[in-house]
């Protein structure tokens, strides 16, 4: 795969993922058009060598594997690699909707870190989940997406807020409920009811909505900008873009397990969990048992599933943060990534992130010999540092782990820009980790 087409099935990907629950269906279709076998965990399975796996918990998180076929678990270890479907939004309540002043308004949490300056005067729209009796009385679910702007946020205006440029404090219960449309005096619009008709559009048969996991969402699409189109724009880099390099890493490095001259027999895991931007404490999240369990499933017996994780290496792959020309005193000043300078190894002496000296090198040889820069960051010694789920992957499994990412500006903002090179150059050194040196 060459540069331009990939950046291209990013921006698709990206386009069609408004939602971790969309994020892991668009996997899970590439996964299985790939050749990957669905398992459903509430099944016996039957793994075979060479076979390739994908199996996913709450619609919303992902592990795809793929077994050596002729080597041995216990004695080859698995490459593995570890990214989220979560992003930073704003989520409908369960009881929404309000009527205040003529408008009709939906209620929002904040869901996770979110910079919320720029969900104000933003097109915006709704997607998620929801669960529904059909009309055998049966309980099923369906992904939804409106797609068109149906909703705003909108600023109030300079002349009512003096300091509004000086300092504005947003209150999320007062300032961020979304405004859909002007309230009907004889009707009061019902989530649940627009629910049911987007549904029955959709060629879903509903008998009663019951509830939902709905998002907002920015209906701008992706976009390649910059002079000389330098630059990614989208929702949700942090962390999709993660997830994508590591399919495309994944689907071409496993595709030569077992073929005659390949020499390829190495095991290789996927996961992409839900519920990093919350703290990962959830089924499908990362501080979950959801990787522990598949993993006991594929090499079962306490001896031999502890030399197979002996054998192993994780790398947890989540953006990091590019030195902003307007702000470089919030960086160390060895340690700014700059965009397009390649893959960031990210480090911190209190674990905030996994790396160590030794997993650092194993990437460093593997973007040698793929011929692709790297660069490191570790956050200045007077701030705070974010983390991953490489530390908590590290604690519950106990295999040598990297946190690494591509650099990226307004991290957690509804748009967020990275390099439109460094996806490309990632996915490289995963393909080559898949697959080698040692």
């Amino acid at each position: 795969m060459q540069l331009e087409p990939f950046n291209l099935s990013l921006l698709d990907f990206l386009r069609r993922s408004p939602t971790p629950f969309h994020a892991t269906r668009e996997l899970a279709d590439q996964l299985q058009s790939a050749g990957f076998e669905p398992l459903n965990e509430a099944d016996s399975w039957s793994l075979e060598p060479g076979g390739r796996y994908f199996v996913t918990r709450n619609d919303s998180s992902v592990i795809a594997f793929a077994m050596p076929a002729v080597s041995n678990l216990a004695e080859i270890g698995l490459r593995m690699l570890g990214a989220h479907t979560d992003s930073p939004c704003l989520k409908i309540k369960p009881t929404p909707e309000r009527v205040k002043e003529g408008y009709f308004q939906l209620g929002v949490e904040v869901y996770g870190g979110a910079l919320l300056n720029p969900w104000f005067d933003r097109d915006l729209s709704l997607a998620g989940r929801v669960s529904y009796i059909d009309p055998q009385g049966r309980l099923a679910h369906a992904l939804v997406d409106f797609e068109a702007p149906i909703a705003v946020v909108p600023s109030l205006a300079i002349h009512l807020d003096r300091g509004a440029n000086e300092e504005h404090a947003i209150n999320p219960q007062q300032h961020l409920p979304l405004l859909l449309s002007i309230a009907d005096k004889n009707h009061k619009p019902e989530l649940r009811t627009l629910l049911l008709e987007k549904l029955r559009q959709q060629g879903d048969a509903v008998a009663e909505v019951l509830d939902f996991d709905l998002y907002c969402y920015d209906t701008q699409p992706p976009a390649l900008i910059g002079l000389n189109k330098e630059f990614i724009a989208s929702a949700r880099l942090d962390n999709l873009l993660s997830c994508f390099v590591g399919l495309q890493s994944l689907l071409q490095a496993s595709a030569a397990i077992g073929q005659e001259g390949s020499g390829q027999d190495q095991a290789m895991l996927l996961v992409c969990n839900d519920h990093e931007e919350v703290g990962s404490l959830s089924s499908s999240g990362a501080n979950g048992p959801f990787l522990e369990q598949v993993l006991e499933r594929m090499l079962s017996g306490g001896e031999d599933r502890q030399r197979m994780l002996a054998r192993s290496v994780m790398i947890s792959a989540d953006n990091a943060h590019g030195i902003h020309p307007n702000f470089s005193d919030k960086h160390d000043a060895n340690h700014g990534p700059l965009l397009n300078g390649g893959p960031v190894i990210k480090l911190n002496a209190n674990q905030r992130y996994a790396t160590s000296s030794a997993t650092s090198a194993l990437f460093r040889q593997l973007a040698r010999l793929e011929n692709v820069p790297v660069q490191a960051f570790t956050v200045r010694s007077d701030m705070a540092c974010g983390s991953t789920i490489g530390p908590i992957t590290a604690a519950k499994i106990g295999v040598p782990t990297l946190d690494i990412g591509v650099p990226t500006f307004a991290m957690h903002s509804i748009r967020e820009l990275a390099g439109s090179e460094d996806a490309f150059g990632l996915f490289k050194v995963l393909r080559r980790f898949f697959v080698g040196p040692n």
